[in-house]
């Protein structure tokens, strides 16, 4: 993102930090409830197999964005790249002003957008088709913490969402962050510069 998203006014669903976890809702918009009801039955023994073989070729995740959506880029822009699908409603939680997009194949999930105009990529979320540093969805916790030795395990939203917020900070790789299935034990989704959340 252009403006790395940290003025509350312009991007308003990159703030919260998951405080209390409890009471808090996420608003990840597209395909984790399906990557994480799948992934019990899904990722047998071989999964991180799986996940090696094609890290290689899947887009690349950093701090400023999941391949060529970048952080601060513009919807239209986005869009008439192919890299997004059509602007509708964000975290309804946010207010009537929110709004988001669906990523594009190869990749799943979402991004949120600034209020201001033109809409920006304020978030990026991705539960397929990215890598962050070989680190992809289906990844163990032993994966973040070899790629990325200064990310921290958050566990406050373990019992409430079955979910543990790996974050990276600016100076070990990030900002970004995984969502680690508590019963799986593999990331189900990544967040740039975090998983969008909503109080």
């Amino acid at each position: 993102m252009i403006a790395r998203a940290t003025n509350p006014a312009r991007y308003p669903l990159t703030v919260p930090r998951l405080p209390a976890l409890a009471g808090t809702i996420t608003c990840i918009a597209i395909g984790l409830g399906a990557a994480s009801a799948t992934g019990a039955t899904e990722h047998s023994r071989d999964a991180p197999v799986r996940a090696s073989a094609t890290a290689a070729a899947a887009p690349g995740i950093t701090s400023a964005g999941v391949g060529t959506v970048k952080l601060g880029r513009t919807y239209t822009s986005l869009r008439a790249a192919g890299r997004l699908g059509k602007i509708g409603p964000g975290c309804e939680l946010g207010g009537p002003r929110t709004r988001s997009a669906p990523l594009r194949a190869p990749l799943t999930g979402s991004v949120d957008l600034t209020f201001g105009s033109p809409r920006r990529v304020a978030a990026v979320t991705v539960t397929v088709g990215a890598t962050a540093r070989g680190v992809g969805i289906g990844a163990t916790s032993t994966a973040i913490r070899q790629a990325f030795p200064r990310a921290r395990f958050d566990h406050r939203g373990d019992a409430t969402f079955g979910l543990t917020i790996v974050r990276v900070p600016k100076g070990g790789g990030g900002r970004l962050e995984f969502g680690v299935d508590t019963k799986t034990k593999q990331v189900t989704v990544i967040g740039v510069p975090r998983i969008p959340v909503c109080d």
